[in-house]
């Protein structure tokens, strides 16, 4: 599984770069969950979408065997709990914040398929409202948005289970980087393989694009933590639109 792939390979990152991490601060929460780590000096925020249907709650009764290491964080990232490979990802997201050397260029995902000839057809995996507006008012492409969130499949939207039926043809797919959490980009890959963009999208895709080379991913068109500070208030507050507007630049990259 890609997810496994993933958290060997930010491993490894650790144990060469050999950095000491402290984690300074995590939660669980909405709209996005994060971890928050320091080394020298420096601190990294990441951050991944709390996916609130696959909660099934814990109270009392649920002891979340996870302590305060950089490293057990990570190794929870393909637990079958939503709270762990969320606080999992967050982490890999921290580390791959920390370790970003270039300046968020600001550019928007929709960009990459905007003016070629080439694609036509395009799919959404997660109804990332944004690009579709601004795709669908170019009148250039057709595209088709899936859903598994009862809540965001409005007019306009299918079920995610037209997927296995039409990702084969579809020349560009944008994939929610949630695709991480619930063990679905795999199999989004691979119903995709036909396409030429494939690009993983928004704040849960924090990852370093060297994380997944060789996976069948074009791009990452995500965010780069700037105030993290601010970005932390607007976390605590549930405030997903301010972080994005204040906290956070927007970025795409290619992984070669």
């Amino acid at each position: 599984m890609i997810i496994e792939e993933i958290k060997e390979r930010a491993l490894n990152l650790l144990s060469e770069r050999n950095d000491k991490f402290k984690i300074l601060d995590f939660s669980f929460a909405l709209p996005y969950s994060y971890v928050l780590i320091e080394s020298n000096g420096k601190k990294a925020l990441g951050v991944a979408m709390t996916l609130l249907e696959e909660y099934r709650g814990h109270g009392n009764r649920k002891y979340l065997n996870i302590n305060k290491n950089l490293e057990d964080f990570i190794n929870r990232v393909d637990s079958f709990d939503i709270v762990e490979r969320t606080l999992g990802l967050a982490a890999i997201n921290a580390v791959s914040q920390y370790y970003l050397n270039f300046e968020a260029n600001g550019s928007d995902a929709a960009e990459l398929v905007l003016n070629r000839d080439d694609i036509k057809k395009i799919a959404f995996i997660g109804n990332m409202v944004p690009i579709v507006k601004i795709l669908r008012k170019s009148g250039s492409f057709d595209i088709y948005v899936f859903e598994r969130s009862p809540s965001l499949l409005m007019d306009g939207v299918l079920s995610d289970s037209f997927e296995y039926r039409l990702l084969p043809k579809m020349d560009a797919v944008f994939i929610s980087g949630t695709t991480l959490l619930n063990d679905t980009l795999d199999f989004v890959l691979d119903r995709a393989k036909n396409a030429k963009l494939k690009i993983l999208v928004g704040p849960t895709a924090q990852s370093l694009p060297d994380l997944f080379k060789g996976l069948g991913i074009t791009h990452i068109a995500s965010t780069k933590i700037i105030d993290i500070d601010k970005a932390l208030l607007y976390l605590k507050f549930a405030s997903s639109s301010m972080l994005f507007k204040e906290a956070s630049k927007k970025y795409t990259i290619e992984v070669k």
